[in-house]
Formats: C-alpha cells, sequence, structure tokens
C-alpha cells in the first residue's frame, strides 16, 4: 500500500468541488478534508484555509498542477 500524503491546503468549497470533480474524472484516489468544526463556527477556516486534499504520494505532483491550473483560471468566487 503506498503511502498516503497531505498534498495541499484548499482554500474554499468552489475549489475542493472543482478539483475533486477533476480528481474524478481522471481516476486519481483522494480524500478531501474541511476544517469546518461547528462547534467553534468554522474559526479553524480563518486560521488553516478551507481544507485539505490527501493522496497517494504518487499523485502529489499531478495533483497540485491541477490545484495551480484552477487557480490560474480565476473563477469568481461569490
Amino acid at each position: 500500500m503506498e503511502d498516503v500524503v497531505r498534498v495541499a491546503t484548499l482554500e474554499n468549497e468552489i475549489e475542493a468541488k472543482l478539483l475533486e470533480s477533476v480528481l474524478n474524472e481522471r481516476g486519481i484516489p483522494h480524500f478531501i478534508g474541511s476544517y469546518h468544526d461547528a462547534a467553534y463556527d468554522g474559526i479553524f477556516q480563518f486560521q488553516m484555509g478551507w481544507g485539505f486534499i490527501d493522496a497517494p504520494i504518487s499523485y502529489k505532483d499531478e495533483i497540485l498542477e491541477i490545484i495551480e491550473e484552477l487557480r490560474k483560471k480565476n473563477i469568481p468566487i461569490e
């Protein structure tokens, strides 16, 4: 079994959904988690980012390239 690593911090839910869609389409195994905690009303998201993506280490570079491309597109977030 391949090691799973924290690949990146995600900026918001929209970025997470777009990334998840691309990774599913390409068959790349991953886990996207949110730092939101209802007990603390999401305060950790202000400090740590919206969430994170974990994946097998062999996919790390490919995922980082995908994230970079998504961020370059400057999709407006409302």
